[in-house]
């Protein structure tokens, strides 16, 4: 048995010490974080300060979905069931996305991520897509091509596609998601 004392530290009964993020939205740790992207689960969430990046950018949207700095909260699964969702090809630029066609996105992103917290899953099928409509959703009916590799996509039976795009899985139909 270990009789040694623990170690105590200097700071006991002071309250904990700031921290500055470094990272891909932050690089020197010295701006505010949070204050730089906004995110779709945050009250009174407004996805035009993203959208005004994303327009900007040449970059993928697949991408800029991924990017922390342009928008917070958004994981794969999101990613690639939204740009489904909306029939948004994942390698279309930035800028080619109309600023009416983000803020339908936009809406839908916001409902899908407070389905999933009031669910306490992801769930972004369509009822009229799944194959049982009146029963509690089943894992195979939850998702429209979210790691559906090789299968057929639910609404043009065109085999589903994945590549590695930002360090990620990406998933799409590439007849529905047509460039």
């Amino acid at each position: 048995m270990d009789r040694r004392r623990p170690r105590r530290s200097r700071r006991v009964g002071r309250p904990p010490r700031p921290h500055r993020l470094r990272g891909a939205g932050n690089p020197g740790g010295d701006r505010d974080p949070g204050a730089a992207r906004p995110g779709p689960a945050a009250p009174r969430a407004d996805g035009g300060i993203a959208h005004s990046r994303i327009a900007r950018s040449r970059t993928a949207i697949g991408a800029l979905l991924m990017d922390q700095s342009v928008l917070a909260g958004v994981g794969n699964v999101y990613r690639a069931e939204l740009l489904f969702r909306h029939g948004v090809s994942p390698f279309r630029p930035g800028r080619a996305v109309e600023a009416p066609l983000w803020q339908e996105m936009w809406v839908d992103l916001v409902m899908l991520l407070r389905s999933g917290v009031r669910m306490g899953r992801i769930v972004t099928t369509r009822a009229e897509d799944r194959s049982r409509r009146r029963s509690p959703v089943q894992r195979d009916d939850a998702h429209y091509v979210y790691r559906r590799t090789g299968l057929p996509c639910r609404i043009c039976g065109t085999e589903i596609r994945t590549e590695v795009m930002v360090g990620r899985n990406l998933y799409w139909c590439p007849v529905c998601q047509a460039v």
